[in-house]
């Protein structure tokens, strides 16, 4: 890997992880599309995951008085079973279909409450939630804007819907890593990033994510709910319009 490309990752894992620490999942999202553009689809998930695994632990870390363990306990009773279940089954979503997904999730925030009451606080519904958020992220990588629809509709405060959005996207990541990480290194490391860079990225996430908090304590939670809803709509659009060019050029 040559410096460029890995000043570049850093990069985009710094900026992206202080976005992730103000709304808990832009970053992702953004992060999530530049790695998909640099390296290889399975070496992107597995880096993806083991990045924001570091984000959030330290999300967990800052703003655990705040998570509701409740909704997570169930969470991942779902999350734990789709693993399971993904065992059996072999599949590397392409970068089409990883940009399109990246495009079209976001897009669940501006579904109108009356016709997606979906609750975490709901043990049946925080179930459902790791079995669909697991199922997603490890079919196209990501899974937090599915994740945010079981919370944002809930009677949370941001910095519960923050720091419970954390635990409970530990699992999704830690799926990613599992699956592509374990393959990667299964079949010889090829492709995967230097030992020193992943250390780095995730040091360089757990900096972004404090600087973000501090940003955090100074929103109110209409402007962290609004916020939140434009600046995905902004990504969504960049990755639609990404996931149109490759399909049109057969990638």
């Amino acid at each position: 890997m040559s410096g460029g490309l890995a000043a570049l990752i850093l990069a985009a894992v710094l900026a992206t992880a202080t976005l992730s620490g103000v709304f808990g999942m832009a970053g992702g999202l953004i992060l999530m599309g530049v790695l998909t553009a640099l390296l290889p689809v399975p070496a992107a998930l597995a880096i993806h995951g083991l990045v924001q695994m570091a984000s959030n632990a330290s999300r967990i870390v800052l703003h655990v008085r705040h998570i509701v363990w409740k909704v997570v306990g169930f969470y991942a009773i779902g999350a734990v079973a789709t693993m399971a279940a993904f065992t059996v089954v072999s599949y590397i979503p392409s970068k089409a279909v990883v940009y399109l997904a990246l495009g079209l999730l976001p897009i669940l925030i501006w579904v109108p409450e009356r016709y997606s009451p979906l609750d975490a606080a709901r043990p049946s519904h925080a179930v459902l939630a790791g079995v669909l958020s697991t199922a997603m992220a490890l079919t196209s990588g990501i899974s937090g804007p599915l994740a945010d629809l079981f919370l944002v509709r809930s009677a949370l405060t941001r910095h519960q819907v923050l720091s419970t959005k954390a635990a409970l996207q530990m699992f999704s990541h830690l799926s990613k890593v599992l699956f592509y990480g374990g393959a990667i290194l299964l079949a010889g490391g090829d492709g995967f990033a230097p030992p020193w860079l992943l250390v780095a990225a995730c040091a360089l996430a757990v900096l972004g994510v404090t600087l973000g908090a501090r940003v955090l304590d100074r929103l109110t939670d209409q402007g962290f709910r609004a916020w939140r809803r434009w600046i995905f709509t902004g990504v969504a659009a960049v990755y639609l319009v990404q996931a149109a060019i490759l399909f049109a050029r057969g990638q």
